[in-house]
């Protein structure tokens, strides 16, 4: 597989993970979603989960299953985030590598092409969903004001490499 494929998200949202809707899971065929924890759900700089978080988890926990793997390896920080949420959790996943994201779809016992691999970052989140052949979805990163000049610089030059490579980043409809 090309790199421009394996950098390809199936679903581009064009913000962040609360505008993600029970109808496009269910459109796409998903059951179940692991989700990237850091940025993807709550700035790097916080230790809670917001409360328009937890409202969007009330929302989608009808729809599908959900984990949370993360890179992250303060297994305090995921755990305090992961309960609030109510939800699984494993930490220090260390992604791309597919050893915990595996772990978190076998254990829902839900087809690996049925669920999605959620996350902010092309290099590690899309890049693991696609190579367990997943359905991959990028969201906007949450990240802290005052830090958002860092954060997309990193993630800018993230996608012109994809771009480069083949992939397409556009919004999806």
């Amino acid at each position: 597989m090309s790199w421009g494929k394996l950098l390809q998200p199936d679903l581009v949202l064009g913000g962040p993970i609360i505008g993600l809707t029970a109808d496009q899971l269910t459109q796409n065929n998903v059951r179940g979603m692991v989700l990237d924890v850091d940025e993807t759900l709550v700035p790097m700089s916080l230790d809670a989960a917001s409360e328009e978080l937890k409202a969007w988890f009330e929302q989608i926990r009808p729809v599908v299953s959900l984990w949370l793997v993360s890179n992250n390896i303060s297994r305090t920080r995921i755990s305090r985030i992961a309960e609030e949420l109510n939800v699984p959790f494993l930490s220090g996943a260390r992604k791309p590598s597919r050893r915990k994201v595996r772990q978190a779809v076998d254990s829902m016992n839900i087809p690996v092409e049925q669920v999605a691999m959620v996350g902010d970052r092309l290099f590690t989140d899309v890049l693991v969903g696609n190579r367990l052949g997943m359905f991959t979805i990028l969201v906007e990163p949450m990240v802290d004001p005052a830090q958002a000049a860092r954060k997309s610089m990193t993630r800018s030059m993230e996608v012109w490499i994809s771009q480069k490579l083949g992939a397409s980043l556009a919004e999806s409809p």
